[in-house]
């Protein structure tokens, strides 16, 4: 996926039980995803944010 903030940076999650660190993808009964952990870039634009519902919710 690309970071929600605009920067262009492609962002690439681990989704296999055996992989650390790793997310958990769940689709809710209207097909929006949600993402477990939050999100939290460590280089480049250092965005923080939860997908939830197939939004964006930002972290302070």
């Amino acid at each position: 996926m690309r970071c929600p903030c605009g920067c262009g940076q492609s962002i690439e999650l681990l989704l296999v039980k055996e992989a650390k660190p790793r997310w958990d993808l769940l689709v809710d009964s209207s097909k929006r995803p949600s993402l477990k952990p939050s999100v939290w870039l460590q280089t480049g634009c250092r965005s923080h944010f939860w997908l939830r519902h197939g939004r964006v919710e930002w972290c302070d």
